[in-house]
């Protein structure tokens, strides 16, 4: 677990009682952006697990921030793409990016990154983590993880995996999941969360590891088959879905993680009012339902916990991509 999350889940406690009152006393301060509209670049696919969370806050962070907030998605090279567009946008609290743990992999399996994943940003708040799930096609002839391991033991590389993009968190949340469990699946990579779930409820894919968030809904009508969840407890956003160590494999644990960011020199002022949006919108019931519903947990870092988890994340996913084997491209 995060080292700072044991501390946030009190913070969290205290903002659920921030409530209506809350609200009135942290927007007007807020609300001196004015009225032009606050854009949210997020580099990832409409369908993804951060888009699900930030369209689900977007309505309560624009009350708070006095503004409209325009959600716009701009995925490509596993997220390279909408990050350059926000990190070079004026740092005038106007633009902004969400980013996911994508981001601190970025110079571990790219041979060039055209910015600094952490030097080129203004950490604002860690927001929320999201279970990842192992899902499968409904005809794939296997219900849970003994199953599974069995009949991709039984037919190595004759079944194929999907990911958001190469070296993306679920390239390799999945290539994790072959290292615990000493199978072969092949990989196949999308553009984008939304494109790859498409194929994998249609059959051209067989599974997928992907966040809580982008998949319960799936879940629950049956489209997809959930497989396990890869966190250390049970998924509000599924809770019927058993953990890999309840299901003998304690070592696959793989978490994700969501973190609201701005631009380089963005000025402490607006990070201080844009922080106390996040903690108004999100101590709002209607939020905190939505979160729950997604399977996501409530962190709000403060943004100096924001940025050293840049940091612990960068050299923790150096040591992932290592292991894994995978090529920087």
């Amino acid at each position: 677990m995060t080292p700072f999350l044991p501390a946030l889940i009190s913070r969290r406690r205290a903002l659920s009682s921030i409530g209506a009152a809350g609200l009135a006393t942290l927007a007007p301060g807020v609300r001196a952006q004015g009225d032009k509209p606050v854009k949210f670049i997020l580099p990832v696919s409409a369908g993804s697990g951060v888009d699900a969370i930030v369209r689900g806050a977007a309505p309560s962070l624009g009350k708070a921030l006095g503004a409209p907030v325009v959600v716009e998605n701009q995925p490509g090279a596993g997220g390279v793409v909408g990050t350059q567009a926000f990190i070079k946008a004026p740092p005038d609290g106007h633009t902004l990016g969400v980013v996911s743990n994508n981001h601190v992999i970025y110079p571990s399996v790219l041979k060039s990154v055209p910015f600094d994943p952490v030097g080129d940003i203004t950490p604002i708040t860690i927001i929320a983590t999201s279970p990842m799930v192992l899902v499968v096609n409904p005809k794939l002839p296997a219900r849970n993880m003994k199953e599974l391991v069995a009949l991709l033991k039984a037919n190595p590389g004759k079944y194929n995996y999907a990911s958001s993009g190469n070296g993306t968190i679920l390239h390799l949340a999945a290539e994790m999941f072959k290292g615990v469990t000493g199978t072969h699946i092949t990989h196949i990579p999308y553009r984008g969360t939304g494109p790859m779930m498409a194929d994998i409820i249609g059959g051209q894919i067989d599974m997928g590891v992907i966040a809580m968030p982008a998949v319960h809904g799936q879940i629950k009508t049956g489209a997809l088959r959930a497989i396990c969840v890869a966190s250390a407890k049970r998924s509000t956003g599924a809770p019927d879905v058993p953990t890999a160590a309840e299901q003998g494999y304690p070592a696959y644990l793989v978490e994700g993680w969501s973190a609201a960011v701005g631009p380089k020199g963005l000025p402490a002022e607006q990070v201080r009012r844009i922080h106390q949006a996040f903690a108004s919108a999100f101590a709002t019931a209607e939020v905190r339902e939505a979160m729950d519903k997604q399977g996501n947990t409530i962190v709000l870092s403060t943004p100096e916990q924001a940025q050293a988890h840049f940091k612990s994340e960068l050299a923790k996913y150096a040591a992932i991509v290592k292991r894994a084997g995978v090529t920087p491209q």
